[in-house]
């Protein structure tokens, strides 16, 4: 019986998979769309590494070489995690608009297999999205990658996956909140954790209360993490604070996100939120 119970966990966690490539699939001009925007940004953060030599002579090559790579690793970084928390996120209002939100609700799974399998598909698809962007990058800026320690970054890269679903689950919350203006929520939050996490700066520029709002983001550490082992090639041991930091941050955001889920969800089927609209 459990053996049964787990293969159907299984094949509803592959099928959620299957469902979201398929998505992927019908909206490809969409996606393609925003892809050259990944790009675009990329390269326009890039570029501002090269201008700074054009506006200040005097900084050595190797100054504006580790400037340029501190802001590319910050702009890929964004444009993945932002990725991955907004695919989450937009999944369940995704369902919503195509009416299959309550059948999905209704289906004999545990919650926590329809969401792992959005979540699966989003970290690997902008994962592979990421990587082309990284390699374009790469050619068009002639980066050199020699000092960089990349052990040390895929550690660092792991970790942030945890927390990063935690959040992912609990802004997939706004769409069931609020069906009107969820996406719009989502984007908000978006662009606060954007400003408060140093992905262009370090956060000690902020005032002091965006200073505390930064450390109790995620995307903070994962941005130290991966900056410090590939801009100056830091070892494993000095990025094992970051990635602790993460791992705790993980194994809080994920019950919590699972919980305040469960509770929107709950609303959602008392109020008649579910039905499609527009």
């Amino acid at each position: 019986m459990l053996n049964l119970a787990l293969g159907g966990e299984a094949r509803a966690l592959l099928g959620f998979i299957e469902r979201q490539k398929n998505l992927v699939r019908r909206y490809w001009a969409w996606e393609f769309v925003w892809l050259l925007y990944n790009v675009v940004n990329v390269l326009s953060v890039g570029f501002l590494g090269d201008g700074l030599g054009r506006i200040d002579s005097h900084v050595s090559l190797a100054v504006l070489h580790r400037t340029q790579l501190y802001l590319l690793v910050g702009s890929l970084l964004w444009g993945y995690l932002g990725m991955v928390f907004v695919e989450i996120a937009y999944a369940i209002d995704t369902e919503r608009w195509e009416g299959t939100i309550e059948y999905t609700f209704m289906a004999p799974m545990r919650r926590i297999t329809h969401l792992s399998g959005i979540c699966l598909f989003s970290i690997v698809y902008g994962f592979l999205r990421s990587l082309l962007v990284f390699l374009i990058a790469i050619f068009m800026f002639h980066l050199d990658l020699a000092s960089a320690n990349p052990l040390s970054a895929a550690v660092v890269m792991l970790a942030s996956i945890i927390p990063l679903v935690g959040m992912g689950v609990i802004a997939s919350v706004l769409p069931l909140v609020s069906p009107e203006k969820g996406q719009q929520m989502t984007m908000v939050l978006e662009g606060a954790i954007l400003l408060v996490s140093g992905v262009y700066y370090p956060i000690s520029v902020l005032p002091l209360p965006l200073q505390v709002l930064g450390r109790i983001m995620p995307l903070t550490y994962t941005l130290d993490g991966t900056r410090a082992a590939i801009v100056y090639g830091a070892p494993l041991g000095r990025v094992l604070p970051d990635v602790a930091v993460l791992i705790v941050m993980g194994v809080l955001l994920v019950p919590i996100g699972l919980w305040i889920f469960g509770r929107a969800e709950h609303r959602a089927k008392r109020l008649g939120l579910l039905k499609r609209s527009g």
